[in-house]
């Protein structure tokens, strides 16, 4: 099954702000991905071509990365996810973009079943959840989309009971980025 799932958010702030978002991915001070709910991106070492790590049970490196604009990451795991993910800065302007995630891949195997029921719902709900907090740490009001009875159900089940609420993200000052971004790790 081929797979394209994308998300963004248009945001009224320059291209550079944006760009850092990506920037700060898997550091000490990452303001784009939703650690406080969500297993934690990690590499083997900084934010660079050839690192190797993922979040929870989906696994890749990073392929390509224009700092400041896109990073593209190739999955190695789940068995038949076969493709990227990654974020870049869409139709910029002097003062708004675009922050968008897109997924491409080909399922092969159990990820033909796992993608759809599994996968792709908490996917979803992670990716909404991020760029909620790209927003708020841009200093815009965040649009938080909701997490549906059915990835409550499915965080609740892989973390054996343990799943943590959802988190509405903090609005960062008006024109700041939050200040432990400024310092990579």
């Amino acid at each position: 099954m081929n797979v394209i799932n994308i998300h963004e958010r248009k945001l009224n702030v320059p291209t550079e702000r944006v760009g850092a978002l990506i920037d700060s991915l898997s550091s000490r001070a990452d303001v784009l991905w939703p650690k406080q709910a969500w297993p934690r991106m990690e590499f083997d070492r900084i934010l660079s071509v050839g690192a190797v790590g993922g979040h929870g049970p989906v696994r890749y490196f990073v392929e390509a990365y224009t700092p400041g604009r896109s990073i593209r990451f190739r999955f190695t795991g789940p068995r038949g996810f076969n493709g990227y993910h990654g974020y870049e800065v869409l139709n910029s302007t002097a003062q708004s973009c675009i922050l968008r995630h897109t997924l491409e891949m080909a399922t092969q195997g159990p990820a033909i079943i796992s993608w759809p029921l599994v996968f792709r719902p908490l996917h979803d709900a992670l990716l909404e959840d991020s760029l909620a907090l790209a927003q708020a740490s841009l200093g815009v009001s965040p649009n938080v989309r909701k997490w549906s009875m059915w990835v409550k159900v499915l965080r609740w089940f892989v973390s054996k009971g343990r799943s943590h609420p959802q988190v509405t993200p903090d609005t960062a000052p008006q024109g700041t980025l939050r200040d432990e971004a400024a310092q990579r790790p």
